[in-house]
């Protein structure tokens, strides 16, 4: 299941404090900042799709990620390769790599990542 981008927007300041009350989320917002109300609501719906959870501690309610931040991009990226890529991770980096213009500095990098994920698998 996926979130909306506002939804997303919130789910990151919640990985980026692991636990976090309603005030400590609106809190990461800059100004405007959204309604209560409005985060109140991305905050249910979260919870309807299973990717947030809360711990009630006195009146207030600390909310909590379900979803790591790696396993959401990862099935994302997943997701993208197989729509866009014809389920292809080699078509998927032709096209990353061509059109983001890297320097040389950084594609020797991105070997480098690559080389050590092969040597693993060996």
């Amino acid at each position: 299941m996926k979130l909306s981008p506002t939804e997303e927007e919130l789910m990151n300041h919640l990985w980026k404090l692991k636990k976090a009350f309603m005030k400590d989320l609106l809190e990461e917002y800059s100004d405007p900042k959204p309604a209560a109300t409005t985060i109140s609501t991305l905050l249910k719906r979260m919870q309807d799709k299973d990717f947030v959870a809360y711990n009630t501690k006195g009146k207030s309610r600390e909310y909590y990620p379900l979803v790591s931040k790696e396993n959401y991009f990862s099935k994302h990226m997943k997701g993208l390769i197989k729509n866009f890529f014809n389920d292809s991770p080699a078509q998927f980096a032709s096209f990353f790599t061509k059109k983001a213009e890297f320097t040389e500095a950084e594609l020797e990098e991105l070997k480098e990542i690559i080389d050590g994920k092969l040597n693993k698998k060996k």
